[in-house]
């Protein structure tokens, strides 16, 4: 079968890889969309970061590269292993993309997604998204009734804002600031309004991400280059948002999403940085904040599948391109790349040419 595989930085081709083999306990996907992710921009400009080198076998799944990419995906199940119940061929599902231990202080605690070894289906061995067909452990599929697998795509980064929302501990009618309005940032904005959020700002600079943001979910919008964020957030919410967002890996907006929440309150980082960062610790322990890390999802694909079936969040709109996957380097992620604030979502279609 075909499928996009990472050989290096800024190389990633379409290869003839073998078809997957059903183990027990086992789903095939056949895949219908996989959307690019940041992470995936991330290891085409400046990896291996997630992707295991040559050399340095990922210790769950024992791949190094080449790797087969996509972690974003959802399609129609084609082939079940033994002592799989509940799911049956033909299913629309969408795929929670994980490699776990199941054995570290993480895992027994139930927190897998920090789990010790961790690895993502799509950067840390030979099945992904990206390709033709995908064969995971049954628990990590999650059906998606008749939602079609277009929005399925989008359960994933979904599940991201969703995690990081529940990790905040923002109650029905509280306040939020949002740094950011690139993808994670659009859908945690959609998020918090889905949770309740009684008042959601969306910081962000630039024009073209910002008129998506009102779409969003976002209640008011702040320019940071024509406005003191923090300033603003302080007076509009009487003192500050009772939690604030860090969508962006960026210190100056670290620094503002620290300042624009209350005393006591919470910044999430929800970015994955390239860089470390330097943090004015002094300004959390003096108004008691509390700055956590938010990774991936954990439980989290159920309800976001529910909120999308009930219509509390409207995916569609961040579907900003469709392609085959003979187009994904120049068509996906170049136009991400050099177009970023055109785009929110490219969804890659493995099984056919796209005109």
């Amino acid at each position: 079968m075909r499928a996009a595989r990472f050989h290096g930085p800024g190389d990633i081709r379409i290869d003839e890889v073998p078809d997957p083999v059903v183990g027990p306990g086992q789903v095939e996907v056949s895949v219908d969309w996989c959307g690019i992710c940041g992470t995936d921009l991330h290891e085409f400009l400046e990896g291996p970061i997630f992707i295991p080198n040559k050399g340095e076998p990922h210790p769950l799944t024992g791949v190094e590269m080449p790797v087969v990419l996509g972690h974003e995906f959802a399609g129609v199940v084609s082939a079940v292993g033994s002592g799989v119940t509940g799911v049956s061929e033909g299913d629309r599902v969408a795929v929670e993309p994980y490699w776990v231990c199941g054995e570290c202080v993480a895992c027994k605690a139930g927190r897998y997604n920090i789990c010790r070894s961790l690895g993502f289906v799509g950067l840390a061995g030979d099945q992904g998204g990206f390709a033709e067909r995908c064969v995971v452990d049954q628990r990590w599929v999650h059906p998606l009734g008749d939602l079609p697998t277009d929005l399925g795509a989008l359960v994933e980064p979904l599940a991201v804002g969703y995690h990081a929302v529940r990790l905040s501990g923002l109650r029905e009618g509280g306040t939020a600031v949002v740094y950011g309005a690139g993808p994670i940032g659009l859908v945690t904005t959609a998020a918090l309004k889905a949770a309740g959020a009684s008042q959601v700002v969306v910081v962000e600079p630039a024009a073209a991400r910002k008129a998506k943001a009102t779409p969003a979910g976002a209640d008011v919008i702040i320019d940071p280059i024509a406005d003191d964020a923090p300033a603003a957030i302080l007076d509009l919410t009487g003192g500050g948002a009772d939690v604030a967002f860090e969508c962006a890996g960026i210190d100056a907006v670290l620094a503002s999403a620290i300042g624009s929440v209350r005393p006591g309150g919470t910044v999430v980082n929800v970015a994955i940085w390239g860089h470390v960062p330097q943090v004015a610790v002094n300004d959390l322990v003096m108004s008691e904040v509390n700055l956590i890390g938010s990774l991936a999802y954990c439980g989290d694909h159920p309800d976001t599948i529910a909120l999308l079936r009930d219509g509390k969040v409207d995916a569609a709109q961040f579907i900003t391109g469709r392609i085959g996957l003979e187009d994904i380097v120049s068509g996906g992620f170049r136009e991400l790349i050099d177009n970023k604030e055109e785009n929110v979502k490219i969804l890659i279609s493995p099984k056919e040419v796209l005109g």
